[in-house]
């Protein structure tokens, strides 16, 4: 009985400990590890977002791009570090949704691994081609694939991304040969994309429509639901020539399962808080990506639900990697 006595002593001397030093946090530098190369739409969203939070945390939150594996890299050595708030992850929809059904060995636990503490955004994609393919609409490269079978190749930002899986559904659903190029991150996509080495990409607007506006990438459709009100008069894929198809990308903030709950709650309150700025909140929509922001057990339903939903369009498309 006395050893469990001082035991239960012990440990509620730690608790009291991991307790007060929630209250403090921070009290020294975040790391905000994005799964994704640098210059991308997660990179430059999350650069945005820390801005704001180093304000309302006071302390500096500093960006650190941690590419690779479909951003399996960076959510492993954020699902590895410590639960005191110090090391937090952009989680995307290939992370957070996509990856578990994909990947059949993941390093970590998208569900287990992580706590949720708010969505930041959720943006269309869109499809574009390099000016030099013949097309100009959805019907007109579906049918110029199907002519051409595989002669066009299609650009990702890496395994188990939203723009590989948004491909490989339009894929799918169309009933074409058109052969997967994965590179680490979205910028170095776009370099071979306009450089005429790889002809098709699904992509952010954040990165893909300053190029469409630059005459270096023709757009042919948004992948939403319904069209997008920065570039209303593009069409979706769906009205476009692929009645039903939709994929919607997004990004969120998640920290190291087993984080105290009032490290979790400050963090959120800066997220949201940044959010519902009306300058950060111009500068994401002017680039197609609405800002969300989000309770932590939202998001986690969230979550939830979007990974059942990309588990059966994995299974459907039939796609696997080691």
């Amino acid at each position: 009985m006395s050893r469990f006595v001082v035991f239960a002593a012990a440990a509620a001397v730690a608790l009291a400990g991991v307790s007060a030093q929630a209250q403090d946090y921070p009290t020294k530098p975040i790391r905000f590890i994005v799964p994704a190369a640098a210059g991308g739409p997660t990179d430059i969203t999350a650069r945005l977002l820390a801005e704001r939070m180093s304000v309302t945390l006071g302390q500096p939150v500093i960006v650190e791009p941690r590419p690779g594996a479909g951003g399996n890299l960076g959510a492993e050595l954020v699902a590895r570090a410590a639960p005191d708030g110090y090391t937090i992850l952009m989680a995307t929809i290939g992370t957070h949704a996509i990856n578990q059904t994909l990947f059949k060995h993941l390093p970590f636990d998208p569900i287990n691994d992580f706590t949720p503490v708010s969505q930041v955004v959720q943006y269309p994609l869109l499809l574009v081609v390099n000016p030099n393919v013949p097309v100009k609409s959805v019907k007109e490269l579906i049918a110029y694939a199907k002519t051409n079978p595989g002669k066009l190749n299609r650009a990702s930002g890496g395994n188990g991304t939203s723009m590989h899986l948004s491909g490989e559904l339009f894929v799918h659903q169309a009933g074409i040969d058109m052969p997967h190029v994965p590179y680490k991150g979205s910028a170095p996509a776009l370099s071979d994309l306009i450089g005429d080495h790889v002809q098709v990409m699904f992509d952010s607007m954040i990165t893909a429509l300053p190029l469409v506006k630059g005459g270096q990438l023709r757009a042919l459709a948004v992948t939403g639901k319904e069209r997008s009100p920065v570039v209303p008069d593009l069409p979706t894929v769906s009205e476009a020539g692929l009645p039903g198809y939709s994929a919607v990308g997004w990004i969120g903030v998640v920290a190291p399962a087993h984080t105290p709950p009032a490290v979790v709650e400050k963090l959120n309150v800066a997220i949201v808080k940044a959010l519902a700025d009306p300058d950060l909140s111009q500068k994401l929509i002017a680039q197609a990506a609405e800002p969300v922001g989000s309770t932590p057990t939202e998001f986690a339903t969230f979550i939830r639900a979007e990974t059942d939903k990309w588990a059966k369009a994995v299974h459907n498309a039939h796609l696997s990697i080691e």
